[in-house]
């Protein structure tokens, strides 16, 4: 066998028990991945050299139970970032990221509302110098120096799950070329829009556990006269009325 043939010899076998040549594989931990395996992962993951196989198929088996999950995801409401949505299932208490009309076919990751620890919002300012032509056809400064300026928008949202921490989004599709436009101003709006979304979102998650851990107090039920501690939605533990309403 000749040196070419030794070097494209499929030897190697992914995890799944692919055989693998040169191209069309990750390297994981302990071996590879075939493109087929990584690109069942959650978008969101870079951690491909920190883990070990039984790290990939436990993912792997995350993302087939997220991809049943999506069947009963109802969204509710929904935040635009550019060519992104940010879905909200309300009365779950989950949410999804995605820019795929067809979403449940690309099987974005089910995040909880729980999970979501904060949003940052950050613009981005591109300068690129501008110069001169001189009589001698050489190119110089202005003085004071000119520059082009373009912006980006880019939202970080900071997430608690096994598989990621990050969410990383560009707002504007395009780079803006100049400040206080009407793409500047719509792209400003919408991340902070979704930003403030979220940080509201995450502050309402804490005060129900908060509420949810703090101590029960028995009050008289108006509608039965029974001493009770509300349940969870606030409405008497015998005969069903809201208290307080």
């Amino acid at each position: 066998m000749g040196f070419f043939d030794k070097m494209f010899e499929k030897k190697e076998r992914a995890i799944c028990g692919t055989e693998l040549g040169l191209l069309g594989k990750t390297k994981i931990n302990e071996g590879y991945l075939c493109k087929e395996c990584a690109g069942k992962l959650s978008p969101y993951f870079h951690g491909y050299r920190s883990s070990t196989a039984d790290d990939i198929r436990e993912q792997l088996a995350y993302r087939e139970a997220n991809a049943e999950r999506l069947a009963s995801f109802n969204p509710t409401r929904t935040l635009s970032a550019g060519r992104t949505n940010i879905m909200l299932d309300e009365d779950a208490g989950l949410l999804i990221i995605t820019s795929q009309s067809r979403w449940r076919d690309a099987n974005p990751d089910i995040i909880e509302f729980s999970q979501v620890l904060g949003c940052d919002m950050d613009i981005d300012e591109h300068r690129t110098e501008i110069y001169r032509e001189t009589k001698d056809g050489e190119r110089e400064s202005y003085n004071p120096p000119r520059y082009d300026l373009d912006y980006d928008f880019n939202l970080t949202i900071h997430v608690n799950t096994p598989y990621f921490t990050e969410i990383n989004l560009r707002v504007n599709d395009s780079t803006i070329d100049q400040r206080g436009s009407i793409e500047y101003r719509e792209a400003k709006r919408q991340a902070t829009e979704v930003r403030d979304a979220l940080v509201q979102l995450r502050q309402e998650t804490r005060n129900s556990v908060a509420a949810a851990k703090a101590p029960k107090t028995a009050v008289t039920c108006p509608f039965c006269g029974a001493t009770t501690i509300p349940d969870a939605s606030g409405r008497c533990e015998y005969c069903g009325g809201a208290i307080g309403a």
